[in-house]
């Protein structure tokens, strides 16, 4: 069998019927499991101070410094976890992902954002050659580069050429795609899913039909020998990276329907987690190989910090912890993202409301910034506004022209302001409109108000807009049936075999 070799991130998504691929989803399932077995080491060892010794032994951090100031604000709801999965090659992983290479590259990265009621979660997986703006990036030697525009993805991680490749970039690329702040970010690599699995016992799996030799490579001209049979199986180690990598032996052969299994693959390895116990004799093993396995940013970069982080989660339950894939369209031999629908769902994630329209804040929203009051109250005939985005929340200055619409308010101009770093909404009136002023200002709940010589009302929004609760999210508009129809831990491995 061919060794897997690394992935160019210049290459292009495959369509069906396509060749090659890299492996994907082998390490995202390393955080979701950690997250929810690591809960529970917490709990039957705080008083184990040599459990804290060796996981601290063998957690390493990445250098934040390279985190863009300009970046969301901190919100008072759910928390964000950026997973990232590197493909290097170096030490011990060339023996799993075979290949050689200096160079850090990833094809695999979801969000998983935990609501505020810390019943539950949802992982958004973003497609390795989804075209998105990277924004400038810190270099190894301290300069950033410079921002680009319709680049694949996975390209943001290899920014700066280092074999530990470049977390806060695609950290700082994700803030910028999706408007939401990411609390923290985590690295893992082929060694660690290789130690989780056969930790864990190995992960039930369901194949559709027989996978051989060829199906993994098909670039091997032969069918070759059979790798797993049709039906339920146990695979762990070698034979699970094997698994989550083969993409043309199951459903239409395409990356984006190996997403869908593998997010299989993940709801199934929080289940047998779950399924293990509460006791530390299995849990530890667990978490200590993922530890040995993973960089964290500093805000997780302690066994403390990592075990209060997990107990923090305990409660999410399996079938409310959901994978979706942002909504995407082929564009030529690249992946575009449907906009309109990923900002459905940015919002619906921002706003703690589940797909299923479940309002999840918990009592974490009650500290938040006021909610505005409802635009439907206010009149706005005859008073005209532009509307400037003085964040770098994508889409809120079109979202807020749209309220003002609804109120009956005309919407001059709809814009980016010089600059993106301001806090508080201002609301700027010229000579004879204060009054006007003061009944865009219902729209905008505890904005700054400015006089200024030019003529008309500017309004420019700042991230407590942005990070307020939208009063007609109280009646959500639906989800796109890709998001809403989304895989939960607790399905049945079996289900859903197409996987695209």
């Amino acid at each position: 069998m061919r060794a897997f070799t690394t992935t160019d991130p210049r290459r292009p998504t495959e369509r069906p019927r396509g060749a090659g691929g890299g492996p994907r989803g082998r390490r995202i399932l390393l955080v979701v499991a950690v997250i929810t077995a690591g809960s529970l080491v917490a709990v039957l060892a705080l008083g184990a101070g040599w459990v804290y010794s060796r996981l601290d032994a063998n957690i390493t951090t990445f250098d934040a410094k390279g985190i863009d100031r300009r970046r969301p604000a901190q919100t008072f709801a759910g928390q964000n976890i950026l997973v990232i999965g590197s493909d290097s090659r170096s030490g011990k992983n060339s023996r799993y992902g075979g290949g050689k290479g200096d160079i850090g590259r990833s094809d695999t990265a979801f969000l998983l954002h935990v609501y505020a009621d810390r019943k539950h979660a949802i992982a958004v997986s973003i497609p390795r050659d989804t075209l998105v703006n990277v924004p400038r990036c810190r270099l190894p030697e301290g300069t950033w580069s410079r921002p680009q525009h319709s680049v694949m993805f996975n390209s943001a991680f290899t920014v700066g050429l280092t074999a530990a490749g470049n977390p806060a970039c695609t950290q700082n690329t994700v803030e910028k795609l999706s408007g939401l702040r990411v609390d923290h970010t985590v690295v893992v690599d082929f060694q660690g899913f290789a130690a989780m699995t056969k930790a864990v016992g190995g992960v039930p799996v369901c194949l559709p039909k027989d996978v051989y030799e060829g199906d993994l490579n098909p670039n091997l001209g032969a069918r070759g020998k059979l790798l797993f049979t049709k039906g339920r199986q146990v695979v762990s180690g070698q034979r699970a990276l094997d698994y989550v990598r083969v993409r043309h032996g199951i459903g239409d052969g395409s990356d984006i329907g190996r997403i869908r299994r593998q997010q299989a693959f993940m709801s199934s390895l929080l289940k047998k987690v779950r399924a293990q116990g509460l006791n530390p004799t299995t849990l530890l093993p667990l978490v200590e190989a993922a530890a040995r396995s993973m960089t964290f940013d500093p805000g997780l970069g302690s066994a403390d910090k990592l075990l209060s982080f997990g107990l923090s989660l305990r409660d999410v339950d399996l079938r409310n912890t959901r994978f979706v894939t942002l909504p995407w369209r082929y564009q030529g031999a690249r992946v575009a993202i449907v906009q309109d629908e990923a900002d459905a769902l940015w919002a619906a994630l921002k706003a703690d409301r589940t797909i299923d329209g479940v309002d999840a804040g918990g009592r974490a929203r009650r500290s938040g910034p006021p909610s505005p009051r409802p635009a439907a109250t206010v009149s706005g005939e005859g008073i005209s506004v532009s509307v400037y985005n003085g964040t770098t929340v994508s889409g809120l200055a079109a979202r807020a022209a749209d309220r003002l619409k609804a109120a009956g308010f005309t919407v001059t101009r709809v814009a980016t302001a010089d600059s993106q770093t301001r806090t508080t909404t201002l609301i700027r009136y010229g000579p004879g409109t204060a009054i006007q002023a003061r009944t865009v200002g219902r729209v905008f709940r505890g904005a700054r108000f400015q006089r200024s010589p030019e003529l008309g009302i500017t309004v420019i929004l700042g991230t407590e807009y942005a990070n307020a609760p939208d009063p007609s999210a109280s009646v959500p508009a639906p989800l796109p049936t890709s998001v809403a129809t989304a895989r939960s831990a607790a399905d049945d491995i079996c289900s859903d075999l197409s996987y695209g």
